[in-house]
């Protein structure tokens, strides 16, 4: 009897884990709530298990996500990302069900999910961090050190919500005037957010990269990376393009920025696939930041430049398999670059675009160009999740290859009907600064003027409105 493997997530991160379940020759059960009973990763998996009307709420439901795991005989289950993913209390109750959980041991989200710990973990491991402090104590008293903290670093700072993940949780304060109502609007968004008002401060790294790195480890502790990834174009503190190796590091720096991370994980007692962040700043100094204790949206990168299969090695280490890559076998070639394909307005400050129907749907192909999404013609978007249609992951050999593929595979992109990324993008890559690898945290902030762009750029776009247009009047018209 094949091994059964249960997705608890959804769209094309549940698509993409469910093909490398079925290429080890198991069977992939899919999750769902009402809302995507027409979503494509059903159709993609072996079965499917309804668990609730929704939204969202089901899908973060320990005991109903469990239950369909025992319904369907799953001997496993992997968490994606988002959603439980990085929930130990998901990973204990899988622990104590019998089921295999794809990622690492409860006790080590714990540890890594409190960032405090986290720091404190890491100071002793002698890893490199921002100047920081311990959980400011509740009320008065912990406005008071962060006067304290303020006025010995100086500003800005950074306040931030202890169990924080995924950009949220974060607040810049650039003077002490602005902390007393900050401080409180924090610990009420960080208990709202996740069930808890702790925060903390660190000194903030004025204009930094956001640098992160791949790693991955067996159960007996050998831990490998694989390089390096740039991910500092962002908005609201959340990733839109990945791009690996790191961009304008020596040699020396991602080496040293990469064995540093292997140390980081091997200090957290990690398994499993994991990525440990860090900022770097302009004198090439790096700092820890966090581990992100899953499979990150960014991973396609990393197995573009190395040819390791990440989620595969994944789910093999979690059956019991020992690593069987060594470090000398990572090679790292050329450069990738993931672009995140979402339904929002970049003009309207990345407003989602939910609830529109895609009338004509037309993605771009050949070499090096690779698709990880769940989009299709006709498919209406969710209200109620993340706006993300599909990632598009462009690999080249050299840096000026992989930038005219990305033009050309953007210009070649059409969805049409929902406002998406698209246009934005193509002013992006054509900006000298970003095709001189010119770019930090700061570089939306910096460059306003990428939001100058015409809707539909590319004659290929104007032509794919002028169908829809059509199609929508009841004409026959197809894309080609």
């Amino acid at each position: 009897m094949k091994t059964k493997i249960l997705v608890a997530n959804r769209g094309e991160i549940a698509i993409r884990i469910i093909r490398a379940i079925q290429e080890l020759n198991c069977e992939a059960v899919a999750v769902y709530e009402t809302p995507d009973r027409d979503s494509s990763h059903i159709r993609t998996a072996d079965e499917a298990v309804w668990i609730g009307h929704g939204p969202r709420c089901d899908y973060l439901n320990i005991d109903k996500v469990i239950a369909a795991a025992q319904k369907s005989g799953a001997a496993a289950i992997h968490p994606g990302y988002g959603f439980l993913a990085e929930n130990a209390d998901f990973a204990r109750a899988c622990e104590k069900a019998g089921i295999i959980f794809i990622g690492p041991p409860s006790d080590v989200i714990d540890n890594l999910g409190n960032k405090v710990t986290a720091r404190r973990i890491m100071a002793e491991a002698g890893i490199p961090m921002v100047p920081g402090t311990q959980n400011l104590k509740a009320g008065n008293e912990g406005l008071q050190e962060a006067v304290e903290f303020g006025r010995k670093y100086g500003y800005p700072i950074m306040l931030k919500a202890t169990a924080g993940g995924g950009g949220r949780g974060i607040r810049k304060i650039e003077q002490e005037k602005d902390l007393k109502d900050h401080y409180a609007m924090a610990r009420a968004e960080a208990n709202a957010a996740f069930g808890d008002d702790s925060v903390y401060l660190e000194k903030a790294v004025v204009r930094p990269k956001h640098i992160e790195v791949q790693i991955i480890a067996d159960k007996k502790g050998s831990t490998i990376h694989l390089g390096t990834r740039d991910c500092s174009i962002q908005r609201r503190n959340q990733k839109l393009v990945e791009i690996a190796p790191a961009f304008q590091l020596t040699p020396e720096q991602q080496e040293a920025i990469s064995q540093t991370a292997v140390k980081a994980a091997k200090a957290a007692g990690y398994f499993n696939a994991g990525t440990v962040e860090f900022l770097y700043d302009s004198d090439g100094k790096f700092y820890f930041m966090e581990i992100n204790t899953r499979l990150q949206v960014e991973h396609t990168v990393s197995e573009m430049i190395t040819g390791i299969d990440i989620v595969r090695t994944q789910i093999k280490l979690a059956l019991g398999k020992d690593l069987s890559i060594r470090q000398e076998d990572v090679q790292l070639r050329g450069h990738a670059v993931e672009m995140r394909i979402n339904a929002e307005d970049p003009k309207n400050n990345f407003m989602p675009e939910g609830g529109k129907t895609v009338h004509v749907y037309r993605s771009p192909g050949g070499y090096g160009i690779r698709l990880d999404g769940f989009c299709y013609q006709g498919f209406t978007i969710p209200q109620v999740y993340d706006s993300l249609l599909v990632k598009m992951t462009v690999f080249g050999w050299s840096w000026n290859e992989t930038v005219d593929r990305l033009r050309r595979s953007l210009n070649n992109f059409v969805i049409s009907g929902p406002k998406t990324t698209i246009p934005f993008y193509l002013n992006l890559i054509n900006d000298p600064d970003f095709q001189a690898g010119k770019f930090d945290t700061s570089f939306l902030e910096t460059h306003e003027y990428l939001f100058d762009y015409e809707e539909d750029s590319s004659e290929v776009n104007k032509l794919a409105k002028l169908i829809a247009e059509i199609h929508c009047k009841g004409g026959n018209a197809y894309a080609a």
